[in-house]
């Protein structure tokens, strides 16, 4: 039962963290209620578990000397498991993490992009060696808790800015558009569209930022008809360019931000007739294996996913290990692979 009084602060020096009977004390609960919380089990009732953390997060919480061990996991938690973009990340993480013995354990957001209650109370009963966050985030909260326990967070291809305060590890999105734009303007083209990604994606907003800087260093105005917001996936890269194609002056060349949403510009030109590249050029971005084996072989931007997941399990292994990083934010180079799917526009 927690205590109906204002809870006050147990005689410790100001700004030592506290243990947990002196969290206990101040909570007005048991010593094993607060052992529940801070060891992630759910059997808390809720408004007793944000009394408590809010007092961890106020106060801190100080281990016992002897630490426990972490178990031999990473924790890789994803906001949807589909396609191949998850299974090039998973080969990189477990590359690293056979070298060092450890574990893989898979989550899934089912689209979200925050983990809710019940993933973060797995996560702290599990006492993994760490977490690997990709295309998601955790909120401040769900931050700290993981932060008090000593279970170091990485962000893989984050959707936002995360600042210094979280090692993240991404691509250059920004480079990669405008190298796709670049090489369609080399080409002759003039009427280039894009399909970006979610607006709340750092990686679409720097594509699209590519694009643009390839047009205006061309001397091309910006076409707003031209700018299409999709969702990273094909049955929205194929809504959005029947709308293009359907255009009064359509599209000579489409420029699709991931390469999910490259196919479903295949279907749409399919359906309309057109023959890609002779009536239209698309170019992807990702280069996922299945993209060499499209009809034709599509061109795209290769994004080293792989190698990401490499470079952000290695950051994890350090942090887990008490290693300073040299570096809190890292940005592995994407690359023009040219395949049949782009040519010249048709005078």
């Amino acid at each position: 039962m927690t205590s109906t009084k204002e809870p006050s602060a147990p005689d410790t020096a100001p700004g030592h963290p506290l243990t947990i009977a002196q969290l206990a004390e101040l909570a007005g609960v048991s010593t094993a209620t607060v052992s529940k919380v801070v060891n992630g089990r759910s059997e808390v009732a809720p408004e007793t578990r944000t009394l408590i953390e809010r007092l961890i997060r106020e106060h801190g919480y100080r281990r016992r000397k002897r630490r426990v061990s972490p178990a031999a996991l990473v924790e890789l938690v994803f906001h949807a498991l589909e396609g191949d973009y998850p299974i090039e990340i998973i080969k990189g993480v477990e590359q690293v993490a056979r070298d060092h013995h450890l574990a893989v354990v898979l989550s899934e957001l089912q689209h979200r992009h925050t983990p809710g209650r019940g993933w973060i109370e797995g996560v702290l009963s599990r006492r993994p060696t760490g977490v690997i966050a990709v295309f998601s985030g955790l909120d401040e909260a769900q931050r700290e808790q993981l932060a008090t326990r000593d279970i170091p967070l990485v962000l893989l291809d984050p959707t936002g800015d995360p600042g210094h305060q979280v090692p993240s590890v991404g691509a250059g999105n920004w480079s990669g558009g405008l190298s796709a734009t670049r090489h369609l303007l080399q080409l002759g083209h003039r009427r280039i569209a894009i399909i970006t990604g979610p607006g709340y994606a750092l990686s679409s907003r720097a594509r699209l930022d590519g694009y643009r800087t390839a047009l205006d260093t061309a001397g091309l105005p910006v076409d707003p008809e031209l700018i299409r917001q999709g969702d990273f996936l094909i049955e929205g890269g194929m809504a959005q360019a029947h709308r293009l194609l359907r255009l009064p002056d359509p599209p000579t060349a489409i420029f699709a931000c991931n390469d999910g949403q490259a196919i479903g510009v295949y279907q749409a030109a399919h359906e309309l007739g057109l023959r890609i590249p002779d009536d239209l050029s698309v170019i992807g971005f990702d280069d996922l294996p299945p993209t060499r084996w499209a009809v034709p072989p599509l061109t795209t931007i290769r994004q080293p996913l792989t190698e990401m997941a490499v470079a952000a399990t290695i950051m994890l292994v350090k942090l887990a290990q008490g290693e300073p990083l040299p570096q809190s934010r890292i940005e592995l180079g994407t690359d023009l692979v040219v395949r049949r799917s782009t040519a010249p526009p048709r005078r």
